[in-house]
């Protein structure tokens, strides 16, 4: 899942930015001197001490942090003075420093590295979290100022990123809700701490059930396919769990999983797919079903209050696409032409089966393996040649890193000495192409138990000149480990993911904001996988490469023969690749227009009456995330919004067209992206942003050239 864990809102910015600026007045902090919280980090980048960071000083630090935002909202509104965009719009911004500091490192370990307590924190926590921003966004008083600074605007003289500061919080204020009756705001209130607690629950829930849904199994025959190194891998996960002699293969958060294209035993393929899409729904405690209805009921009623037909409606008007209307259409021009391709590929995977004599019709599970042969034939791409090209590290030092070099000047350079809450996490500094500082990049590549599934960004701490604060970014993945002495072999698809995740990092790095609720990834959620896509396109490029993608052993640079096959059988797939994507982008859209009052008592049902009426009822083709485990939707803050993907999709390709046009990778291209898009943070019109890079709006045929429509 390349889940980015961004933000698009201030609301969300608010307890989820570090905005640290100086130790709080010992008069709103009751933390003693021994949490590690009670003064902002003397480590570089205001960094987390985590070798001082004990999982106990979570809860009193939270606590704190919203008793001490809550005091310094109080002051705003107590200010006898009229209200001003300094006393009202900078204030509100410079609060909750304290609250956003824990949270930061809160979010970060919940998320990577947690356990049961953190767990139970995490779910009792959520509803005061979200207590706190109800007691901000449907605060009478302070709306009143914010509206009062709002209708002179036209009058203020305010720099641009001021005037969007007052215009995106006025904005962020009445969607939250700051115009409801004084019923309607408490009847809000209720709705949002029972939906916060639910997607804690959801998110831990899901966590416990991949881990306990991973399949065992009793026999090594029927491993037949996969490597020896996995194989002996898989051993030391039963062993690890008390089942020697068993092997115990993980499940990833998505619908197919990575081993399904190796395995040779039907059998076993059809068991770890039944373990997928089954993981949370098997009427134990780690069942998901009751939560998302409960969720989509939730939301449905929180639409209604606010006066919006739906959920998606609600959500989509501060988005780049605006209306659910305008991501039907954009769907409508894709989905004809990705299941005719579909169909086409569908014929080629059944041809192989019938031409082996398989004596079967093609199931979701057998999708990838054959696939996978076909792809073999057709392109003589075989995923163990190229897997030795591709070591983790090299691909991450030599390859990311080496492209952010070319195209921006950054250089890197590893540090030991910061304190990570794991031992395979990395920690890098990053220098901007003047040398000077720019960043501290954490990364942590391998799946652990306790880590959510898929792969995401996020800042620690945020950029910003208001709070003389500077980026501290991480990248999380979720990679199988290898076993010691055995080098981390990577699929192409892996590659691409740390292209993926780093482009995410690169926008939270070149964040040049003075505010902190606009800085950086603080966009819409459909805009904020642009840079993250756009990047992945350097990991094929000849420059790039070469530079890292040698052979782990002989040191020899990977063939151009292959290179071919790899470019070539890029297109491969594509019908599948976009069809289970849409699939799930359209159960996020169906969950979200659910109106009160719907009821939805069978969510199997639910998905395939939403997959038939959208034409997408494919058997072989399963949407990428069922709603039972779709973390994104539930849980992340993507919600309406996993459309987003497809949508950023189009931006990043018709960008890349502009690159090809212009030179390719060159370093007068990277700083004009790195200017006109990287470093713009939520400071303009969206549009206008893509409109003044491209020089026109964006278009979908470099997205339809790119899938081979």
């Amino acid at each position: 899942m390349r889940k980015i864990f961004s933000i698009a809102t201030l609301w969300v910015v608010l307890s989820s930015f570090n905005k640290d600026h100086k130790k709080p007045a010992a008069d709103k902090n009751n933390l003693p001197a021994s949490n590690p919280f009670a003064e902002v980090s003397k480590l570089p980048f205001r960094a987390p001490d985590f070798s001082r960071i004990k999982d106990a000083d979570y809860e009193p630090a939270l606590i704190a942090g919203i008793a001490q935002q809550q005091q310094e909202i109080n002051k705003i509104i107590s200010n006898s003075a009229a209200p001003t965009f300094e006393n009202t719009l900078v204030a509100l911004e410079k609060s909750g420093q304290l609250l956003n500091r824990v949270s930061g490192v809160f979010n970060m370990v919940t998320g990577a590295n947690t356990n049961t307590f953190l767990q139970k924190l995490q779910e009792d926590i959520a509803p005061k979290l979200s207590d706190n921003q109800d007691a901000i966004f449907l605060n009478t008083k302070l709306f009143n100022r914010i509206k009062s600074v709002y209708d002179k605007r036209t009058k203020l003289i305010l720099d641009k990123e001021s005037q969007r500061l007052l215009e995106s919080t006025y904005q962020n204020f009445v969607l939250a809700g700051a115009n409801l009756s004084p019923q309607d705001k408490e009847a809000m209130k209720k709705l949002n701490a029972a939906e916060a607690t639910l997607t804690a629950k959801f998110s831990n829930i899901l966590i416990n059930g991949t881990s306990a849904g991973a399949l065992v199994v009793n026999n090594a025959a029927d491993l037949a396919g996969i490597s020896q190194t996995a194989i002996d891998g898989f051993a030391e996960n039963a062993k690890a769990k008390g089942m020697a002699g068993k092997w115990l293969l993980p499940l990833q958060n998505t619908t197919q999983q990575p081993l399904l294209q190796s395995l040779s035993v039907r059998s076993t393929r059809e068991q770890l797919y039944n373990a997928s899409i089954h993981r949370a729904e098997k009427n134990d405690s780690n069942d998901t079903r009751k939560i998302i209805i409960t969720l989509a009921a939730i939301r449905a009623n929180k639409a209604k209050l606010m006066g919006f037909a739906n959920y998606a409606v609600w959500k989509l008007k501060d988005q780049m696409a605006k209306s659910p209307e305008a991501v039907d259409d954009f769907f409508a021009q894709l989905v004809p032409a990705a299941t005719a391709k579909v169909k086409e590929e569908t014929a080629a995977i059944q041809a192989l089966i019938d031409e082996q004599k398989g004596g079967f019709i093609l199931q979701p599970y057998d999708w990838d393996f054959y696939a996978a042969q076909v792809r073999k034939t057709k392109f003589n791409l075989d995923e163990t040649e190229t897997a030795p090209y591709f070591e983790l590290s090299k691909v991450l030092e030599d390859g990311v890193f080496y492209a952010a070099n070319q195209l921006y000047g950054l250089t890197f350079k590893e540090r030991k000495d910061i304190p990570v809450y794991q031992q395979d996490v990395r920690v890098f500094d990053v220098f901007d192409r003047d040398g000077k500082p720019l960043s501290l990049f954490y990364c942590d590549y391998f799946k652990r138990d306790n880590k959510n599934g898929g792969a995401w960004m996020n800042n620690v701490v945020g950029q910003s000149y208001l709070l003389h604060t500077k980026p501290a970014i991480y990248n999380v993945c979720n990679f199988t480990k290898p076993l010691p002495g055995m080098p981390a072999l990577l699929s192409f698809d892996n590659v691409v993911t740390m292209f993926h995740e780093f482009g995410h990092a690169l926008h939270g790095m070149f964040a040049s904001q003075k505010y902190p609720s606009l800085s950086g990834t603080a966009v819409a959620r459909d805009y904020v996988e642009f840079p993250s896509q756009f990047n992945e396109h350097w990991a094929l490029d000849p420059l790039i490469l070469k530079h890292y993608a040698v052979h782990y052993k002989t040191g020899i640079g990977i063939p151009q023969a292959l290179v071919d096959k790899i470019k070539k059988a890029a297109s491969f797939n594509s019908g599948y690749n976009i069809t289970e994507k849409i699939s799930a982008a359209l159960l996020d859209l169906q969950w979200h227009k659910l109106t009160p009052g719907e009821e939805v008592n069978d969510v199997t049902v639910f998905e395939n009456n939403a997959l038939h009426a959208a034409g997408l009822d494919l058997s072989q083709v399963p949407p990428r995330y069922r709603s039972t485990y779709f973390l994104h939707i539930w849980s992340n803050g993507y919600a309406a919004g996993y459309y987003a993907y497809q949508w950023t999709k189009m931006l990043e390709t018709d960008a890349y067209s502009w690159f090809e046009e212009n030179g390719g990778l060159t370093r007068a291209n990277g700083q004009r992206f790195r200017n006109m898009i990287l470093s713009k943070g939520n400071t303009e019109d969206y549009n206008k942003m893509f409109k003044d890079f491209r020089g026109r709006a964006p278009r979908i045929d470099a997205m339809k050239k790119s899938i081979s429509f």
